[in-house]
């Protein structure tokens, strides 16, 4: 058995068991998480669910001229990527791909700060290691209710007309389709009765540099009466996240280890918390990476045939950004 295997086997166990856990699982399960929540150590690890966690104590005070922001984005390397997968979709391999890459930053806070100030819907720290700070849902589950909330779609809220613009454009509302057309696919193996209960609505992201407007969709079903002692069986057979993949998902997942050249980690990976009786999980995009060579954001969007390599560039370096409240942060 495997370490994925043997991952999935204990969150069905915990699940059985009604043993509330937390669970991180990156995108190539190599590494894959799951810990009781009586068994966690905060000086390890720490997480806010849509507000919901352990207390922590009052946050850390930012240093008084506080900065981030990118140092170093290989634009030529993406240009290169973009050319051969647009090969690729003009070829009919892929109709949609998450292309995605590193971006070194510059920054005087550390990842237990940048945790305790943002404000994001899913938050994750894990000690010298990353720290995620993601407005994305994944899966939540309730009552034997499933829902996926795929997120595709992002521009600056400062333009103006942005948000019809944004559900306007001919590119965005093609990649949209192609996700949740993947996505009801992925529920339907796991559930019945799936329906779209909201197509395209728009949610607005503030960061220190500005407000987006990102636009997301709502796709349900209902699960088997048994599904609590199956929690780690439906992962596996949902993961990796359509909206971070592509569609056909076998051969863009093929693609995307061709095209990036590098381990995305935890990065676009799941975590989320089961409590007993629900599940709420968030994918793990807005991240920021320890290595030996100091920090990165890793980050990328959707690619299309009617994509553009400039705008697609653009919009990826828009998405480095920490969710702080503008006071928060001097540049």
């Amino acid at each position: 058995m495997n370490q994925a295997d043997a991952i999935f086997r204990q969150m069905n166990e915990l699940g059985k068991a009604r043993v509330p856990f937390l669970f991180v699982l990156d995108f190539e399960l190599q590494k894959p998480l799951v810990i009781p929540l009586d068994e966690l150590d905060p000086q390890q690890i720490r997480y806010s669910i849509n507000g919901a966690g352990p207390d922590y104590g009052k946050p850390e005070e930012l240093p008084e001229n506080s900065f981030f922001h990118p140092a170093e984005a290989d634009e030529k390397h993406y240009m290169q990527a973009f050319d051969q997968l647009m090969f690729h979709l003009r070829r009919g391999d892929s109709y949609l791909l998450n292309l995605t890459m590193p971006v070194s930053v510059k920054t005087n806070l550390n990842l237990l700060q940048i945790f305790e100030h943002s404000q994001a819907r899913y938050k994750l720290w894990l000690a010298e290691e990353c720290v995620v700070f993601s407005p994305e849902t994944f899966v939540t589950i309730q009552e034997g209710k499933i829902s996926t909330f795929p997120m595709k779609g992002t521009i600056r809220a400062d333009r103006e007309g942005a948000d019809q613009q944004l559900i306007d454009d001919p590119k965005e509302k093609a990649e949209h389709y192609t996700i949740v057309d993947l996505l009801r696919n992925d529920l339907n193996s796991i559930a019945v009765n799936i329906r779209v209960e909201k197509f395209r609505y728009l949610q607005k992201v503030f960061t220190w540099q500005g407000a987006l407007w990102q636009t997301s969709s709502k796709i349900s079903g209902e699960l088997p009466s048994n599904y609590l002692d199956n929690l780690g069986n439906l992962f596996q057979k949902l993961l990796p996240a359509g909206s971070i993949s592509g569609a056909p998902k076998k051969r863009t997942l093929e693609l995307i280890q061709e095209l990036e050249k590098y381990q995305r980690g935890y990065y676009t990976g799941v975590m989320g918390v089961f409590d007993g009786q629900n599940v709420d999980s968030g994918v793990m995009i807005r991240f920021v990476e320890q290595t030996k060579n100091g920090l990165v954001y890793k980050a990328g969007g959707g690619i299309t045939v009617n994509s553009h390599a400039k705008s697609e560039f653009q919009e990826l370096l828009e998405k480095v950004y920490l969710p702080f409240a503008m006071q928060e942060v001097k540049k």
